[in-house]
């Protein structure tokens, strides 16, 4: 007899997501049901505001993901005018994205997910001379030594000892689905620890490049605000620049020595999850990190996959690319919206809330119904990692065959290119982003530093408005997968704004024609040791990495004034 289990909320996200599990006899889950379960409004804010000012109410979307919404505002309306930015300002970009990218990637698997695979309390067995050589084993990283494994031991004891687990609090410890040995925990939840100071590296990258984070303050419709010049410490200058390799010096070590390790070890242990979470295999992305003034030269590619064959592989080359922009649409029959005219293209878009209640069989979710030629699709790492491999692109593909060489060394486990369709194909193709864009980080900054020898200073062009309707749409590969924002703009005001983020593709609730969304289908056939203690359910779904809060669109129905601010 099958039975209805509900998790409301899932942690270890940004936002608020419930998700219902139909779950059989067998303890197999056979239908899933995903629900964004907050209203934001961001797009009605926008509404008869200027687009200059778009980029910098959008960040307000999330307060994580505040920099790719920044991005990809800025290009919606820069395509709309058909407007360059000049080279020095789309390496500043890049350098920003690239960053903020690598420390979501180390704060995803370390902190928002690696304890749906570790035990933490498991470790407390752990001897730590043989941990570290294990650690030392698989690579150089000076982290994996013995004083340090001491450390993190009986720094872990006195937590466990005095009944708070602070950060660790909460995990289904001693879960029957939990495999790793005690050492390779002891070694996870150093690196755990160590992975707080990585990311802040990359976070140092962000802020001074773009005068805070998050919510950067230096893009602008046109360039960056960004003055350059080599006699002034008020700008960016070459010392600042010469700070920023350092912090991409240090991260390249973690991400090369540590993050592709660990997540090696994790495949290795659990390879059945390579065989779990498959879900839609229709993959979309888009290329990214532009390297000329129009957005026709990119370090990356992206393109569509069509029912997870890489021979369907058709490449998205520029921006305002005509085969994205005429194959995006949102339904909202599922969804707490206003609706009853069928799948609109974004530049359509409606974002008129209509609340009712929960109900499977109708609406159940403040997120809208994505589809790309009228099909759900999924988006993220492993839609990138997948072009990359149809498209033969050496750059990425290496690292990728170096992680599987890893899962074969630490495991003695092949896990063949169908085994990436899959929970852990998802945290693998992350991995593999994630040095890719290390080595970005890399190249932008030198691209940055030879075209200022050169004498280029510029990092602006001003915008024109013209009178009448113009539209278009910024794209942006963001952590979580490909983002858009689409603006339709009427004598330089903004007369419709829609954002179609990663998480709205994934974590959308059925469509117009009622089939399920990339979350929902990725958790039917998942076996369950308890379903009282799901911690399955929440291995697929963190897989995603959901960001809920930029998917929805706080409302107050009452409008009672919130605050007021005079301006002087």
């Amino acid at each position: 007899m099958s039975k209805r289990i509900t998790i409301d909320p899932i942690t270890r996200i940004e936002g608020h997501l419930r998700i219902d599990c139909e779950v059989g006899a067998d303890n197999t889950v056979s239908a899933a049901w995903a629900s964004g379960t907050m209203f934001r409004g961001v797009e009605q804010i926008l509404l008869g505001r200027d687009p200059r000012d778009a980029w910098a109410i959008t960040q307000r979307f999330c307060g994580v993901c505040t920099t790719v919404h920044a991005i990809a505002s800025v290009r919606a309306v820069e395509n709309a005018l058909d407007l360059g930015v000049p080279k020095n300002a789309q390496y500043i970009r890049n350098l920003m994205i690239a960053a903020h990218a690598v420390h979501d990637e180390i704060v995803h698997f370390y902190h928002l997910s690696a304890l749906d695979w570790v035990d933490v309390v498991s470790a407390l067995k752990a001897d730590p001379v043989k941990a570290s050589q294990l650690g030392e084993s698989l690579s150089t990283w000076p982290g994996n030594g013995v004083p340090e494994l001491k450390a993190v031991h009986e720094r872990l004891s006195k937590l466990v000892g005095s009944g708070q687990l602070g950060i660790f609090a909460n995990g289904y410890w001693g879960h029957p689905a939990m495999k790793l040995p005690p050492e390779v925990n002891l070694l996870a939840v150093a690196h755990y620890l160590q992975a707080l100071d990585v990311q802040r590296k990359a976070n140092k990258i962000v802020a001074i490049l773009g005068s805070k984070t998050p919510h950067i303050q230096n893009v602008a419709v046109g360039g960056v605000s960004n003055p350059i010049a080599l006699n002034s410490q008020s700008v960016l200058t070459v010392e600042r620049l010469l700070a920023i390799k350092e912090h991409i010096d240090a991260v390249k070590t973690f991400v090369n020595d540590v993050y592709l390790v660990d997540v090696a070890a994790v495949a290795a242990f659990y390879p059945e999850w390579t065989t779990y979470g498959k879900g839609i295999t229709s993959y979309l992305s888009c290329p990214d990190f532009p390297l000329d003034e129009k957005g026709t030269q990119f370090e990356t590619a992206g393109g569509f996959i069509a029912g997870g064959r890489l021979e369907t592989f058709k490449p998205i080359v520029k921006f305002g690319d005509t085969f994205l922009r005429e194959g995006v649409a949102e339904s909202v029959k599922h969804a707490w919206y206003q609706g009853g005219k069928g799948p609109l293209h974004p530049y359509r878009g409606e974002t008129n809330a209509q609340y009712t209640d929960f109900d499977a069989g109708g609406k159940y979710s403040w997120v809208k119904s994505p589809t790309f030629q009228g099909e759900p699709a999924q988006v993220g790492p492993l839609a990138r990692v997948l072009a990359a491999v149809a498209t033969k692109d050496v750059a990425i593909t290496r690292h990728l065959e170096k992680l599987l060489g890893l899962i074969d060394t630490v495991g003695k486990v092949k896990v063949p290119l169908e085994g990436l369709h899959s929970t852990l194909g998802r945290h693998a193709a992350r991995a593999v982003m994630c040095q890719r864009n290390v080595e970005v980080l890399e190249s932008q900054w030198q691209r940055l530093i030879d075209n200022i020898s050169k004498g280029d200073a510029a990092t602006f062009n001003a915008p024109v408005f013209p009178k009448g309707e113009v539209q278009g749409f910024g794209i942006h590969e963001a952590p979580r997968g490909l983002l858009s924002h689409w603006v339709v703009i009427e004598d330089g005001v903004i007369k419709n704004y829609q954002a179609v983020v990663p998480t709205t593709w994934n974590a959308a609730p059925r469509n117009e024609r009622d089939q399920a969304g990339p979350y929902e289908a990725s958790l039917v056939g998942t076996p369950l040791a308890d379903p009282e203690r799901p911690l399955e359910v929440l291995r697929t779904v963190h897989s995603f990495d959901p960001c809920l809060a930029c998917a929805v669109h706080l409302t107050d129905v009452t409008r009672r004034p919130i605050v007021k601010v005079k301006a002087l």
